[in-house]
């Protein structure tokens, strides 16, 4: 059961957590739709991230939607996988020598949405976390 009930306002039940004030339940999800998706970064690439953080980052809600699928992974995935795993232990203090890993990998625009995606993933799996928000069962 979550911290607070939901409200009447958007279509998943994060969403309706967030209705409660719509002007950010939109501003939210529209950031969340531009992250989502192709843009430099690939949205399967930004997926496996997703699932990455989503079993460090406490939200049960946002685990249940899988584990990473290593069998999906290519070069630049799996460096982005593990940038997102040494993100997650070290809280966000990342080692310049971490740091030129990637730079060898993704371009200077790469790297801006990748740590947008996943600063942004981060947030919302805590917001799911703290909220208490638990997977959906399917009947």
């Amino acid at each position: 059961m979550t911290v607070i009930n939901p409200s009447n306002i958007g279509d998943t039940p994060f969403q309706k957590l967030l209705g409660h004030n719509p002007k950010v339940m939109e501003a939210w999800s529209t950031l969340g739709n531009v992250l989502e998706v192709d843009d430099l970064l690939s949205s399967d690439l930004k997926e496996q991230v997703r699932r990455t953080l989503a079993q460090s980052n406490g939200c049960e809600y946002c685990k249940a939607k899988g584990k990473p699928d290593p069998d999906l992974f290519d070069e630049k995935i799996s460096v982005a996988v593990g940038f997102a795993e040494v993100f997650v232990k070290q809280k966000g203090d990342i080692s310049s020598s971490i740091l030129d890993v990637v730079k060898q990998s993704f371009t200077e625009a790469e790297i801006s949405e990748l740590l947008a995606f996943i600063c942004f993933t981060t947030a919302q799996q805590y917001f799911g976390s703290i909220m208490k928000l638990e997977p959906v069962e399917v009947s």
